[in-house]
């Protein structure tokens, strides 16, 4: 279960995955178990894997500067404002630091005035690019990317752009040990469509920036004793998370300031949440999260899991859904059991199919064939762009994203998120999510 960082190294990670293997193939992702830095076959496809080491890559010494990358501008025609919102529980122990209140760091994005000229807000806050140019994701070398050069198409702290009754609200969950942040290719493209979205960081799975340049890293113990019992903490932990998200976005609606060090909300912003109007989705353990808070959370409507495993502690499938739901799958990994190399869907994974058979409400079930667990995230843009400067193997990028086109699979699911939260949110019925779509081929419809 050890979602640590985002960044461990390579030596990790055959410890790992003797756990995993004793724990009768669940999936490493659920576990952290699997690392991106391995360019062999057998590397897992899987979210704890953002955290992978250096081995087998050169440290950079002698090379040129730093490269950097850019995100792909949002389709839609609404300018778009961040702010960050620091959030603390009272009452609530943090489940990994002992004596420690729970804290959470949160983005808030939405549709703003237009400002043509500010400043964009960076893609990391400046103390974990550092962090991340020492210990980068993804079995990328050291040194070698300029983290803070990325600029997010977002104004921080800009006025709303009023609307009458405001804005259907999306929360966004990452995979485990990831950073919010992955999915900002996705949220940009819902914010510049209408919608509000707030991104969420799991304190204590990853590396996350705090004001005032403090910095929290994974607490997340490597070998615990009882590897169902952390599990079930894992992922309770997660859904608590967005349950006390959810209150405090209600406070905001209503003109308060839940932010723990009274940063001033941009003006506008308590106008804009349609807290009646709320959907969920996330990537991997982001996407079970999503699961569960829709299934248990009532202000929640409508939900997407992008590659969620069950195995992360979803351990009532059977449930299933009350409200509409989306599942988008990719090919697994071609070493991991119990897909091996099959695309993941309802037809292919068992806990999947039984989630599914027990949907009350409108279901759709997506796949890309072609991609990865990866290309659900904005990993899928950037990595491409760095395989040239930095001598990225064709390994390492099969097993992250796969061989899918970035561009035609980001304007795909772009596409279809926003359908769908169109579609639950807002009310109106979307051609493109009848069948599949001549535009799209990457993306199949599982029947």
């Amino acid at each position: 279960m050890s979602t640590n960082d985002f960044t461990r190294s390579n030596r990790e990670h055959t410890r790992r995955r003797v756990l995993v293997s004793g724990l009768g193939a669940v999936s490493a992702a659920a576990l952290g178990a699997a690392t991106l830095g391995s360019a062999s076959a057998t590397a897992d496809p899987s979210d704890a894997a953002m955290r992978a080491g250096r081995a087998g890559h050169p440290a950079g010494t002698g090379r040129s500067a730093p490269v950097g990358f850019t995100l792909p501008a949002p389709t839609g025609v609404l300018p778009q404002g961040v702010t960050q919102v620091h959030l603390r529980q009272p009452g609530r122990a943090d489940p990994w630091v002992p004596g420690v209140t729970r804290e959470l760091m949160i983005s808030i994005w939405y549709p703003a005035r237009p400002s043509p000229d500010a400043e964009r807000a960076q893609y990391l806050q400046p103390q974990l690019a550092d962090y991340y140019a020492d210990n980068p994701p993804a079995g990328l070398p050291s040194g070698r990317i300029d983290w803070a050069a990325t600029a997010t198409h977002a104004t921080p702290t800009a006025e709303v752009l009023p609307r009458p009754g405001g804005y259907p609200v999306v929360l966004y969950s990452p995979g485990g040990g990831n950073s919010r942040e992955l999915g900002t290719v996705l949220v940009e493209e819902l914010v510049s469509r209408g919608f509000v979205v707030v991104t969420v960081d799991h304190t204590h799975e990853t590396a996350v920036a705090f004001p005032g340049g403090r910095l929290e890293v994974s607490e997340i113990p490597e070998n615990p004793p009882d590897i169902n019992a952390a599990k079930e903490l894992y992922m309770d932990s997660r859904e608590a998370d967005i349950r006390f998200v959810l209150d405090q976005l209600e406070v905001i609606a209503h003109g308060g300031n839940p932010d723990v060090d009274g940063a001033r909300l941009p003006r506008g912003l308590a106008g804009a949440l349609n807290v009646t109007a709320m959907g969920m989705f996330g990537h991997s353990a982001g996407g079970v999260t999503a699961t569960r808070a829709v299934r248990d959370d009532d202000r929640l409507v409508a939900g997407i899991n992008m590659e969620g495993f069950f195995e992360f502690g979803e351990n009532h499938p059977e449930r299933g859904e009350h409200n509409p739901f989306l599942l988008m799958g990719a090919r697994s990994d071609p070493n991991y059991p119990p897909l091996l190399g099959k695309p993941r869907t309802h037809r292919t994974d068992p806990l999947w199919k039984e989630f599914w058979a027990h949907c009350a409400d409108y279901r759709l079930d997506l796949n890309v064939p072609d991609g990865r667990h990866y290309t659900y995230t904005d990993v899928q843009w950037w990595l491409p762009q760095l395989v040239t400067p930095l001598g990225i193997g064709s390994d390492q990028v099969l097993g992250l994203i796969g061989t899918v086109d970035p561009e035609r699979i980001i304007a795909a699911e772009r596409a279809y998120v926003t359908a769908f939260f169109e579609q639950t949110l807002c009310h109106r019925p979307q051609s493109l999510l009848t069948g599949p779509s001549p535009w799209f081929p990457q993306v199949r419809f599982i029947r």
